[in-house]
């Protein structure tokens, strides 16, 4: 779903260049609020489990049957304790799995052209119990990185934003997360940083700005928008012996590419 709704012109300063810089670019909804809405809305933007497949780098083993509508328009992943089931390989490495759990990618991909970018906005309801690792996250198509974690909790009580240009150049940021058992809205800004090659990640938090990062080089290079409820991994073991939700609501996704 796309709807072309304006044409404006943004004006931005880069801290890395020191220069005023002006962007004209077509607002353009590329993912709608309704997409969790309906069946039917979410086949024609959503896939079920990552775009490779079931497994990834955690203990979760991802299933439709663990991804749920809920009659209130909310997109609602379940985490649930698992038995028999064959390991995962991640990295050459054996992955025991001990959790079905549910996953999901848009069927669009993302790629931020020069004066370009996009808005990634959601309310999110999101567990910060240990083992538990669900993420709203940006990641290369062709290779990788790019990586724009745009928001991760990590089962320490807190939330992580993370943008990460080689495996050991990471500028990752924590901040209190209060209230986990409520929606919390999150917006990342991604835009050209004003040299055509690099992209400039603006995090908001229930209406406050986090920090600014930045992605060398990821300009022109397409990324898929995952959501993830993982399982311990980066988050810790043991994971919860009970049901674990990853809840999120009115997401939308806004295209300022020329």
């Amino acid at each position: 779903m796309k709807n072309l709704t304006l044409v404006f012109v943004l004006s931005a300063f880069n801290p890395l260049v020191s220069t005023q810089f002006f962007i004209v670019a077509a607002k353009t909804i590329i993912i709608p609020s309704t997409s969790f809405n309906s069946q039917a809305d979410f086949d024609a933007e959503w896939g079920y489990n990552y775009p490779w497949g079931t497994d990834h780098n955690g203990a979760a083993r991802m299933a439709k049957s663990q991804v749920q509508l809920e009659p209130n328009a909310t997109l609602t992943l379940t985490a649930k304790k698992a038995s028999g089931e064959k390991a995962a390989t991640h990295g050459g490495k054996q992955i025991p799995i001990k959790y079905l759990s549910g996953t999901v990618y848009a069927k669009e991909y993302f790629t931020v052209t020069k004066g370009g970018g996009y808005d990634f906005a959601a309310e999110l309801r999101a567990t910060v119990t240990k083992g538990t690792w669900p993420a709203f996250w940006l990641t290369g198509v062709k290779g990788w990185p790019p990586e724009i974690d745009m928001a991760e909790w990590k089962g320490s009580g807190k939330i992580s934003f993370n943008t990460f240009n080689t495996s050991s150049q990471v500028r990752a940021r924590d901040v209190a997360y209060p209230s986990p058992n409520e929606f919390h809205s999150i917006l990342c800004e991604v835009r050209d940083a004003g040299n055509g090659r690099d992209v400039s990640a603006r995090f908001t938090m229930d209406g406050k700005v986090i920090e600014t990062q930045y992605g060398k080089g990821f300009i022109g290079q397409s990324m898929y928008l995952i959501i993830d409820l993982q399982m311990e991994g980066s988050s810790g073991s043991p994971g919860p012996n009970e049901d674990t939700l990853f809840q999120v609501r009115n997401l939308e996704v806004t295209s300022y590419n020329p």
